[in-house]
Order: C-alpha cells, then structure tokens, then sequence
C-alpha cells in the first residue's frame, strides 16, 4: 500500500517545486516594473511620459502582440463562464496595477514605492485563499493588518507632513488591491486555461480601451532614448512575459504557497533602483522594508483551512 501511494505524493510535490521557480523568474521580473516606470515617468522636474499613457500603450503594445501568439498557439476561444474572470483579471493586471503605479511613479521613487507594494504577497494569498474558499486563520489576518499599518506608518512618516499621506502612496496601496485582484483570478484561470494563453486573453479583451488611450495620450514632445527603452521594458516583459511564467507558477503550485516568492521583489527593486535611477537605500527605509518582509513571512505560515 505504501508503494502505491509513493506516485501520488511525488507529483505534487514536484509541480510545486517547478512552479515556486516559475514564480520566482516572475518577481525577478517584475521587480524591474517599478524602477522602469521610474524612468519612463520622469521626475516632477523632469517630466517624460504621462503615466496614463504608459499603461495604456504597455497594455496595448502587449495585446497587439498576444494576438500573433494566440493564433500561433491555436488557442481556442475561452469558455462563457471565464469570461467574467479574464475581465476581473484585466482590471487589476491590465489597467488597475499599472495605471496606479505609472502616475504615482512620477512623484515617489522606487526604493519608496518598493516599501508600500510590499504588502502584495499577503493580498494576493488573501485573494487565492478567498477564490479557491479557503479559511485563512485569525494569525493570518492579524499579520496582514501589522504589514499594512507598518506600510501606512512608513508613508506617512516619509510625507513630511505629520499624521498625512501622500497621494502618491494611497495611489500605490490602491494598486496593490488591484493587483492581487488581478495575480488572484489570473492564478484561477491557469487552473483551467494555459497560463500564457490567460495574460494574452486579458490584454486582447482590452484593446477596445488601450489602442484608443494610447492613440490619444501620444508623447507630444520628444522624449530621451532611455525612456522608450524604459518602455519597451515594460510593455513586453512587465506585462506580458513576466505573467507568462507567474501564472503558470500560481497554477502549478497553489496562489497562497507561490505568493511567497513575493518577499524578494521589494528588495529586488531597491537593489535595481541605486544603478538604473542613482536612488539610494537609507536606515529607515531598510528598517521598514525588512519589518514588512518580517511581518509577511510569519503571515504565510499561519494556517489557511
């Protein structure tokens, strides 16, 4: 009986493993996502691209290149009922996370940003246990409101303005809802669907709203090479290649356990951050990026039933 059994348990076990390392190329890609539209926003005294513009023509550009690989792929049309899911999807992956990010990007820098999106990986387990009716436990909930009270604090003691908050920053946390909306339902639907085929079908549902913000948001001033590079980072590695291998890690080994290999994604973008943008990591910000990576990590090991 114990020789029968021996099969059933080792797949999972790899699946998952291979899906922790898919998860894993996903953050480190993502984790350029923040310092990149850093640099295709500009500073406040340096202004470059708008960040409407940003998301929409990333979005865009990336739906125009799912369209080729949906049809070399031959993927067939999604099912009635996950249509629904695809646009919950689109809201957070397509236009909410981006969207968000791109215009508060202009006005904190990404070592600031990489501290208040570090709450991501316990939103998006919050979001899996809650799609896939799990329980998470009261230890889990306490540690998610510790991790967002330690972001709120870091924001408003950064504001300079006492008890206030930037609207930057709201701008962001705002963006972290969308985004593990989107990481959440996106997961769901690589349960079911090829996980390429799941990002592919967001963007191309989407390109009614895209092609025509984009279109109208168009740069009028001439912009420097760095920025479009900047661009061009985003709209085929961000927010499309980068979900390629990030669903199909949150398929393979469960959006609660996956989500974990957020942690390093806020440190990772501090790391890029001091040579793309010359940004630099001071005590404090440190200090509150591990609290909220300490707080996190504690909160993905509590029970979810």
């Amino acid at each position: 009986m114990t020789t029968l059994h021996l099969p059933v348990t080792s797949a999972p076990t790899s699946a998952e493993r291979r899906g922790l390392w898919l998860g894993l190329l996903g953050v480190v890609i993502f984790a350029l996502t923040l310092p990149m539209t850093r640099m295709a926003v500009g500073t406040p005294a340096d202004p470059q691209m708008s960040g409407v513009f940003i998301a929409m023509a990333r979005a865009a550009a990336a739906g125009l290149l799912s369209i080729s690989f949906l049809l070399a792929t031959r993927a067939p049309l999604p099912q009635r009922a996950d249509w629904w899911p695809l646009a919950l999807t689109a809201s957070g992956a397509v236009f909410g996370f981006p969207l968000l990010t791109s215009i508060a990007m202009r006005h904190v820098e990404a070592v600031h940003a990489s501290v208040i999106i570090g709450v991501l990986p316990l939103t998006t387990a919050a979001a899996g246990a809650l799609l896939h009716r799990q329980r998470p436990s009261s230890g889990f909930w306490l540690c998610a409101a510790l991790g967002s009270a330690l972001v709120v604090g870091f924001a408003m003691l950064r504001s300079g303005q006492g008890l206030a908050i930037q609207s930057a920053d709201v701008l962001l946390l705002l963006a972290m809802l969308f985004g593990a909306l989107g990481y959440g339902f996106g997961g769901l639907l690589s349960q079911r669907m090829r996980a390429d085929h799941v990002i592919c079908w967001a963007l191309v549902i989407s390109l009614p709203l895209t092609l025509p913000g984009a279109a109208l948001t168009w740069p009028a001033a001439q912009l420097q090479p760095s920025t479009w590079l900047a661009f061009g980072y985003l709209a085929v590695f961000s927010q499309w290649l980068g979900f390629f291998a990030w669903y199909r890690g949150l398929a393979l080994g469960g959006t609660v356990r996956v989500s974990q290999v957020q942690l390093v994604q806020p440190f990772l973008s501090m790391l890029f951050a001091v040579p793309l943008l010359g940004e630099r990591l001071d005590a404090v910000t440190v200090g509150f990026g591990l609290a909220v990576i300490a707080v996190v990590f504690i909160g993905k090991r509590m029970p979810v039933h």
